[in-house]
């Protein structure tokens, strides 16, 4: 009796999960299932088509043949009754006939083909279904993070802010210089802000080697940069939107899932793009700017999602 219970509960875990499984990729088995659909209906009908002169060559004689016996009743001196409404009535059912073979020839097709797109719909369905729940979960979760700045502004300022934002922290050096014997001196001793290099934005990429906009001479990628932000500044202008996508594709870098759905909004936010180019805190942003560094850590200012306020 224990064995039978434990069979039967590992049998409900398979059933139960293998429903899970299919749910959850319900929407790729309707799109190939409707994708296959629609080829195997046009087949179908091609094949149809190839019958479709003999429905029509069996019409035409049987309409023939309607024509001659209304003929024949006429000129018969023996008076056969063929009226004008049994004509009518035979041209009718030969009508009625005809198209029920057509119905039955591409019916099966006809048919297939109207699955094959309801499943192509709904799997259209679920994943706009998804979507709207994906975005409302991720504006959750940016709503979560904006009041948790917001309180951390309240409680520290906007410095601290920035620096909990982009991941950069306090470092202090120490400048020497060379008396006349040759010894080290302490000149001074300041405070610079550097990047945590475990740390990663959510949305900051490096613009280096692996873009295939970037180059060898640290000039030429500032300008870059600059000609590339006051772009996106004029499309937002313009457009009304820009998503950060859009962004990484001038600067050719790869796409991601979550820069389909934020970016910028005209009249939202901070209301124009920013690369942080300029206002970048470490040593080798500066170094970037100066033209020491031919790389750099771009931090973009995204509005947050953008995708349901369009």
């Amino acid at each position: 009796m224990i064995g039978f219970t434990n069979f039967k509960s590992r049998v409900t875990q398979s059933v139960g999960r293998g429903g899970l499984v299919l749910k959850k990729y319900s929407p790729e088995i309707l799109l190939g299932a409707g994708l296959i659909g629609v080829v195997t209906s046009a087949v179908m009908a091609a094949r149809a088509t190839l019958k479709v002169n003999e429905i029509v060559e069996e019409a035409k004689t049987t309409m023939k043949n309607i024509e001659a016996v209304q003929l024949l009743s006429a000129d018969s001196p023996h008076k056969v009754s063929y009226t004008q409404e049994d004509h009518d009535k035979d041209v009718g059912l030969l009508y009625v006939q005809t198209s029920l073979k057509l119905v039955k020839l591409y019916g099966p097709s006809v048919g297939l083909g109207v699955c094959s797109i309801a499943a192509i719909l709904a799997s259209h369905g679920i994943m706009g279904r998804r979507q709207v729940s994906l975005i409302a979960a991720y504006n959750l979760l940016n709503e979560g993070y904006q009041s948790y700045r917001r309180r951390v502004v309240e409680e520290l300022g906007e410095d601290k802010d920035k620096m909990y934002h982009l991941g950069l922290r306090d470092k202090t050096v120490t400048d020497y210089d060379k008396d006349e014997d040759g010894n080290e001196t302490t000149l001074t001793e300041k405070k610079i802000k550097v990047y945590d290099p475990n740390f990663k934005s959510d949305y900051a990429r490096f613009f280096d080697e692996a873009s295939v906009q970037w180059r060898t001479d640290p000039t030429l990628n500032l300008y870059f940069l600059k000609a590339q932000q006051n772009y996106a500044n004029d499309l937002l202008k313009s457009r009304g939107h820009v998503f950060l996508n859009e962004v990484y594709d001038m600067l050719g870098l790869p796409r991601t899932k979550a820069g389909s759905v934020v970016g910028w909004l005209k009249n939202h936010g901070d209301n124009f793009i920013d690369f942080d180019v300029y206002n970048a805190h470490s040593t080798p942003g500066r170094d970037f700017v100066n033209g020491y560094n031919r790389s750099i850590l771009l931090d973009f200012n995204v509005d947050g999602v953008i995708y349901d306020l369009i």
